[in-house]
């Protein structure tokens, strides 16, 4: 269940409270089921996950990348894995947990695990929304975002391309402001 923190502190789970808040950004949050394959829950039930394993997850989950690529022309999909074991994880989030834009829109689904995505919305307010297993969030191009794990540093996440050089995050030199304290 998505958890939306305004900058005042207040906290929202009910999903039309959280549509409403993230209008003006137009950012879409939907539930997509993952299904209940016991081979697709032991894969990810595993902390690291090798490429034809990544593959699989794909695979069994391609109902929605197809239906991406007829109503919006996706063209490459990728499994990204994050868990406290991976060397360096703290350098690789880095790039991400700074405010920044892409040229494209950001689409995730995650699958496992969780991440805190933060937006800065139109009147400058800053917002941070937890996404969870079985939540598909597109994060329209332009939109100054940043992203973190919650402390149990895991996330398995289909990321979603219309074109084939992934994102470039574009630094804006906004500040963050909040910061979620997840427990």
């Amino acid at each position: 269940m998505a958890i939306l923190q305004l900058e005042d502190g207040t906290r929202l789970t009910d999903l039309r409270e959280i549509y409403r808040e993230l209008a003006p950004l137009n950012i879409k949050l939907n539930r997509w089921a993952v299904g209940n394959s016991q081979q697709l829950r032991q894969l990810l039930g595993q902390d690291s996950l090798n490429e034809d394993e990544k593959e699989q997850i794909l695979k069994s989950l391609d109902r929605y990348f197809e239906q991406l690529q007829q109503t919006a022309g996706y063209q490459m999909r990728d499994l990204i894995v994050l868990h406290p074991g991976i060397p360096n994880l703290d350098a690789l989030l880095t790039k991400f947990a700074k405010i920044h834009t892409h040229s494209e829109d950001e689409v995730r689904y995650i699958v496992d695990g969780e991440g805190i995505f933060g937006f800065v919305r139109p009147d400058g307010t800053q917002v941070e929304l937890t996404v969870q297993p079985e939540e598909y969030i597109n994060v329209p191009a332009g939109t100054e975002h940043w992203f973190y794990l919650t402390p149990a540093q895991r996330i398995k996440a289909v990321r979603y391309f219309t074109g084939t050089e992934g994102w470039t995050p574009e630094y804006t030199g906004t500040q963050i402001r909040t910061r979620q304290a997840v427990a």
